[in-house]
């Protein structure tokens, strides 16, 4: 009996052994986690600066003291997650000149939180501590100053509500790309170009060279010089590459996985570069792509951007192609008709033809000429507007939408 009680008293002192010996190995050292006995700037203030900078967690802003721009070449970007619920709070950061107009901001988007900015008036209740480097200064003022009360996404765009640089397929409207945008899309990515199509920008666009004659493309002889003293850790791109024009969406967890001292060191660099507005300005609109996602090129193929960002779904790369097919032929038509080209070819003799061959029984005239086109140009609207229709009607499941961006869905899932 009292040998069997030694040997269970053994095994109880081996087991506890075990079990500490797991604990020390599985814990960090006090060098490497801080102890927590004030506000959130001491939560962490005694990991390893290269460790912080991938270690943040959800309500903890990355404490750093290593100078800003020492620190970019640690930083590591992971996915995001989406949750459950779609009431992700937004704001939306417009930067403005004084005299543009912005009264469709409040009609449009009446439950969006607002911050604009007026870039040349001091005297306004929100302005940047200079007009420099177009939208770029107040963008980083904002991260700066509301760094600690963030909301769950943030849209950065432009103050016209119409123009070239929009979304086509939302009609080149910022209000209607702005209330479709997916939020969950943002919280996965953590940074979302709010432009789908590539040109301009991608798949090259920005290349450091010494010697350039391209007056659309100055930027290109200072971007090595800029490079170095932005990202002086990081190795130069061979180029820079996103679509157009500095109008995105931010994750407040991607904002808040890079050191708020960084962002005041960049709004530093815009105010003291000797770089003209224009050109610095230039230079971090494709530049934002590498600080939020460490990729010099971030091209989301269209289709792919189009369907999980804003809803509109048309089965994949082919279909999509397709669509944008049918939209040149509708252009095409048309410029011939409001060009006069029927009337000019009807003189000239010309066979007139549907796509497939002649067309027989059909008089060489202006008249039938530019009737027939206009048939031509209602049959290829209809399957445009058939398509666009179907589009939606896919970008509303959310399981097809998940299948056309190749992300995983399971049941009950949402966007």
């Amino acid at each position: 009996m009292r040998a069997k009680r030694l040997i269970q008293l053994f095994l109880v002192v081996l087991a506890m052994l075990l079990i500490a010996l797991f604990h020390h190995i599985g814990a960090p050292s006090s060098t490497e986690v801080g102890i927590q006995t004030g506000g959130l700037e001491d939560m962490m203030i005694n990991i390893p600066t290269a460790m912080r900078l991938s270690t943040w967690q959800h309500g903890q802003p990355t404490v750093d003291q290593q100078p800003a721009s020492q620190q970019i070449a640690t930083t590591q970007m992971f996915p995001g997650i989406a949750e459950s619920s779609t009431n992700y709070s937004r704001v939306m950061v417009v930067p403005r000149m004084r005299t543009d107009d912005v009264a469709w901001i409040s009609t449009q988007l009446p439950q969006l939180d607002i911050f604009i900015y007026v870039a040349d008036d001091p005297a306004a209740s929100i302005h940047p501590p200079k007009n420099k480097g177009h939208e770029v200064m107040m963008y980083l003022s904002y991260l700066i100053d509301h760094y600690e009360q963030l909301p769950d996404i943030i849209l950065f765009m432009h103050s016209h509500r119409w123009t070239h640089h929009n979304n086509r397929f939302l009609g080149f409207d910022a209000a209607q790309m702005i209330r479709a945008l997916n939020g969950a899309h943002v919280m996965r990515e953590g940074y979302v170009n709010m432009r789908c199509h590539w040109s301009p920008g991608c798949p090259e666009w920005l290349r450091p060279v010494r010697l350039h004659d391209n007056l659309g493309k100055q930027e290109e002889t200072v971007l090595e010089q800029s490079w170095q003293e932005l990202f002086p850790f990081d190795p130069l791109p061979s180029f820079l590459a996103q679509p157009c024009c500095a109008q995105f969406a931010l994750s407040k967890e991607r904002v808040r996985s890079i050191p708020r001292s960084r962002f005041i060191y960049y709004r530093d660099w815009i105010l003291r570069t000797p770089l003209s507005d224009y050109v610095s300005g230039r230079i971090w609109e494709y530049s934002w792509q590498y600080l939020f996602t460490r990729h010099t090129a971030h091209c989301p193929a269209e289709h792919v951007c189009y369907c999980d960002a804003f809803g509109i779904c048309f089965g994949g790369e082919g279909p999509y192609q397709q669509y944008l097919d049918l939209l040149g032929q509708k252009t095409n038509l048309a410029e011939e008709i409001e060009g006069g080209h029927a009337h000019h070819y009807a003189e000239k003799g010309g066979v007139i033809s549907n796509g497939s061959g002649p067309v027989s029984g059909v008089a060489r005239n202006g008249t039938d000429r530019r009737v027939l086109l206009e048939a031509q140009l209602s049959t290829v609207e209809g399957e445009v507007n058939a398509r666009m229709e179907e589009a939606i009607r896919r970008g509303n499941d959310p399981r097809l939408r998940a299948e056309e961006c190749g992300r995983p869905w399971r049941v009950g899932d949402g966007f």
